[in-house]
């Protein structure tokens, strides 16, 4: 759900934008509250969606190191890394001087995370899931950088786009769907991940959504039992990733009789940053168009 009104403004309050060696407090996505005595300058972000963050909320000049698969934008490129989303280099890490960790709460291990507390560093949890969670992170790492005036715009971009979604799309006939992470095994992702909030924004319904985990694994048996109108997944890297080609011979399928297995770009819509907004929107075209196939004939 995307939080409006008063929600939106507590969670403002918990900004404070201050000048260049003033400090600054916010309160992150693990409700620690990080006070900095001045703006962070240099960061090291722990997780490709962090990267995109940071760049989005105008400190990417401030970003001296960065985990692996971190590839947008196309300056993070350039950006040391400390490591992979397996094993940190620490003293790699350490050499860079940060003063300020963006971590990953959910995708950096616990081990990983124990090590870096004991560094003395501070720590900012990242771990957006709300559209609109995406655009408070941005002008909370604004607030911590300093860079506010850049980081309120983006995330005002943002919002935008994402009411422009959801006044579309929202108030339109449920589209029951099923979003596949991967086929072997079988993984979907619960209205727990972000991805929940962007079917919710187009007028779906996640089949799986209630269950408690993250990222469960389902049977195939339970998605036939659900019988979903969509099901999506990412697009297929190689000729052996069946992906959800997986459900073709399932003839009585819904998704399948009506032709409504989609592929999508699966960073868009996993990693919770801006790019978000793009990927929510090709989502949502594709489930109004699972709509349209109610009355008229498959693969149209």
């Amino acid at each position: 759900m995307i939080f409006k009104g008063a929600l939106a403004g507590l969670m403002l309050t918990a900004l404070t934008a201050a000048p260049a060696g003033a400090a600054v407090s916010v309160v992150d996505d693990a409700g620690h509250r990080v006070t900095l005595a001045a703006p962070a300058r240099r960061v090291i972000a722990m997780a490709p969606h962090i990267t995109e963050l940071l760049f989005a909320a105008g400190g990417g000049a401030q970003v001296v190191g960065a985990i692996n698969y971190s590839d947008y934008p196309p300056a993070a490129s350039q950006v040391p890394l400390v490591g992979s989303d397996e094993r940190i280099d620490l003293e790699r890490l350490i050499a860079l001087k940060p003063d300020l960790l963006v971590v990953w709460q959910s995708g950096n291990t616990a081990r990983q995370l124990a090590q870096l507390q004991q560094l003395g560093i501070a720590l900012f949890f990242s771990e957006p899931r709300t559209l609109e969670q995406v655009a408070t992170s941005v002008e909370r790492l604004g607030a911590l950088l300093g860079t506010t005036a850049q980081a309120a715009p983006a995330a005002a971009r943002y919002r935008a786009s994402i009411a422009a979604l959801k006044a579309q799309y929202g108030a339109r006939p449920p589209v029951r769907v099923f979003y596949q992470v991967w086929d072997q095994p079988l993984y979907t992702l619960s209205d727990r991940h972000i991805i929940g909030d962007a079917i919710r924004l187009c007028g779906g319904v996640n089949v799986f959504g209630g269950l408690k985990v993250v990222a469960p694994s389902v049977g195939i048996e339970a998605v036939l039992q659900e019988n979903p109108e969509a099901i999506f997944g990412s697009e297929a890297h190689d000729a052996a990733d069946l992906g959800i080609g997986m459900w073709q011979p399932y003839r009585r399928l819904l998704a399948v009789e009506r032709g409504n297995l989609f592929r999508l770009d699966g960073v868009l819509l996993t990693r919770p940053g801006p790019r978000l907004a793009l990927g929510a929107a090709q989502l949502c075209q594709k489930i109004e168009l699972a709509r349209q196939r109610r009355t008229a004939p498959p693969n149209q």
